[in-house]
């Protein structure tokens, strides 16, 4: 697996720590997107929007995105051609959302959740791949809206 992006606003710095480092010590690299090369402190949109292209760009597989809530993050990765940003607040959705739908990203809060799991919330997203079968054309039918949206 390529390095897992990870990115997260000023409400979710510490908990983008933690997750971060448990990825690190599962041996995966982690490239963070939190910050603003100008030293600027980033808004959730811009970080969201680099690590959605980040993904479509092929440098990364997932990634990670963790703001107050993970409402906006989702919105914003959405917003990208080709990617299907999941907010997941439990074990059981982190799994459908890559299992069911193929989500590339999943969004947490760092205020809804606590970090051990949030922990969890990732093993689980990451130990799950898209099973295709009936889901497939469901997924494919996401993309076919999308590119109906693009071609306006």
């Amino acid at each position: 697996m390529h390095a897992i992006a990870i990115g997260a606003d000023s409400a979710a710095i510490d908990l983008k720590n933690i997750i971060s480092e448990f990825l690190q010590q599962q041996g995966l690299q982690v490239t963070d997107y939190s910050y603003d090369p100008s030293g600027e402190n980033p808004i959730y949109p811009d970080v969201a929007h680099t690590v959605a292209v980040s993904i479509k760009e092929g440098k990364h597989e997932r990634g990670i995105l963790i703001c107050g809530t993970g409402i906006g993050m989702s919105i914003v990765a959405n917003k990208v051609t080709g990617i299907r940003a999941a907010q997941c607040h439990d074990t059981y959705s982190a799994q459908r959302a890559r299992k069911s739908n193929n989500a590339q990203i999943i969004s947490l809060g760092a205020r809804v959740i606590g970090p051990e799991l949030a922990k969890e919330i990732v093993a689980a997203w990451l130990a799950s791949e898209f099973e295709g079968g009936g889901s497939a054309p469901k997924v494919d039918r996401i993309g076919y809206y999308e590119q109906q949206e693009n071609g306006r």
